[in-house]
């Protein structure tokens, strides 16, 4: 018969052998909803620019080149005190004018933001564009000691070489 009469002989239902996927989809949709709700509250707010950097760490040199800016806004180029108009001039008789030789940049934790990047142009107006900023490797949550001074590091290179 084409119509498809159904014939039942009491009370009892046919078997449904097709899986139930109503409840699958509801569990899935009140996940995507916690994901979507989740996802910004775990992402960082302050909008920045981050460049993209595939270098390899640099080698440490055997006798690095230290530019330290005191607390008293001095600097000492290795650990003689240098003045700052002789910064450029001192450089390139220590380093034989080598433009390529990495600076590796130590700064007081007291100084401010503005005189640390007026010290970064002079390195830059002289010429030294590969600086590496040099700060204490500490655990999380503890505080730096004397002796950690001596497990010092350096970050990328500042200025946006690579090598």
């Amino acid at each position: 018969m084409a119509g498809g009469i159904r014939e039942t002989q009491g009370d009892d239902l046919a078997e449904n052998h097709e899986i139930n996927v109503t409840p699958f989809i509801d569990v899935m949709l009140v996940l995507l909803i916690i994901f979507m709700v989740a996802a910004p509250l775990a992402t960082v707010d302050v909008n920045v620019d981050l460049p993209a950097s595939s270098a390899q760490p640099a080698q440490r040199p055997d006798e690095p080149l230290y530019l330290t800016v005191k607390e008293d806004l001095g600097l000492n180029l290795g650990n003689d005190p240098v003045q700052r108009e002789q910064l450029a001039a001192t450089l390139d008789r220590v380093t034989e004018s080598d433009k390529e030789t990495r600076i590796f940049l130590r700064a007081d934790k007291a100084i401010e933001y503005g005189q640390f990047m007026e010290v970064m142009n002079l390195l830059r107006d002289a010429g030294y564009l590969k600086i590496a900023l040099v700060g204490l490797e500490t655990l999380p949550g503890a505080a730096p000691s004397a002796s950690a001074e001596q497990g010092a590091t350096a970050a990328a290179p500042a200025s946006g070489e690579s090598q």
